[in-house]
């Protein structure tokens, strides 16, 4: 068994994982858009004044969104470093995985729905 947690290992680990977020963000337009909606929910959220169990709802929504985006973008990194040209079993992978980050965002939007449209409907 080993000894106690090597912070100095464990802060190393965030601080990839951190320029990682930063790139995805820096990088990828998806991510971006993504980013905006959230900026969008959240702004909606504090107007409504919704509550504690809406919140953590649209945060685990928007977490799973964003968590999927991350995985398909270095899914689409390294499909591109294996086969740098086109290949058809490539494709499959990129679409596929494209389509699991779009499954969650229907998802996502489907929720906000939910929570956002009894409150749009008393305003009318």
């Amino acid at each position: 068994m080993k000894g106690p947690i090597d912070i100095r290992k464990a802060l190393r680990s965030f601080t990839f994982a951190g320029v990682g977020i930063f790139n995805l963000f820096r990088y990828e337009n998806n991510a971006r858009i993504h980013l905006i909606a959230c900026l969008a929910v959240v702004a909606a959220g504090v107007g409504f004044q919704i509550s504690a169990t809406e919140w953590m709802i649209l945060v685990i929504q928007i977490a799973l969104v964003w968590a999927a985006e991350a995985f398909n973008t270095a899914l689409e990194k390294l499909a591109d470093l294996v086969s740098p040209g086109y290949h058809p079993v490539i494709k499959v992978v990129k679409d596929t995985a494209a389509a699991g980050v779009l499954i969650l965002a229907i998802s996502a939007v489907i929720v906000g729905a939910i929570i956002f449209f009894p409150k749009l409907l008393v305003l009318l």
